[in-house]
């Protein structure tokens, strides 16, 4: 599957992938995306999606997805009890996420409900613990794209401050 970011119509912003006419005079760039939008593009849902908006956005380029870390995620029942820890996996899946949201706007309507599969994670650091009360901001760039695979680099930051990046490779599928 490919399409050409010319070729592909603007899509709504932040509520809907359905209609036309939310980019701006560049063409390019999408100011938000709510969680309505992000449910739409990508199939994962509560306990496994990972950001709760967009913002920042440049099709086929760049986007940063935002996450609300809350006391009440289930994984902080065994992560660690005592001393709650967003898992570094789920951080690098929030950088996953947020680059699917990337691809499918980028290709349009065609590209929705497809899954975007893993097929390579490289350079992965942790640098600090994401903690209930942290706003993680997962801010990803395309590197390149050949057919349905794309390659990404992720920064996640919490006040500005690095706590993971990686750079990973994914392919998309139909679902």
């Amino acid at each position: 599957m490919t399409a050409n970011i010319a070729d592909t119509p603007a899509l709504e912003a932040p509520g809907s992938l359905e209609a036309p006419g939310s980019l701006d005079a560049s063409g390019e760039v999408i100011g938000l995306i709510d969680i309505a939008a992000i449910m739409q593009a990508i199939p994962h849902r509560f306990p496994m999606l990972m950001i709760d908006r967009m913002v920042e956005v440049e099709l086929n380029h760049s986007a940063v997805g935002v996450k609300n870390v809350s006391a009440n995620e289930a994984f902080f029942q065994g992560h660690f009890p005592g001393h709650p820890v967003m898992p570094g996996v789920l951080i690098v899946e929030a950088m996953a996420q947020t680059a699917a949201v990337l691809v499918v706007r980028t290709l349009g309507l065609h590209a929705a409900g497809k899954v975007v599969y893993f097929m390579s994670i490289d350079s992965a650091k942790f640098r600090r613990p994401v903690v209930p009360g942290d706003q993680l901001r997962v801010h990803v760039v395309k590197e390149r794209r050949r057919g349905n695979v794309w390659k990404f680099h992720g920064i996640a930051r919490v006040d500005g401050m690095s706590v993971a990046e990686a750079t990973y490779t994914a392919m998309i599928m139909d679902n």
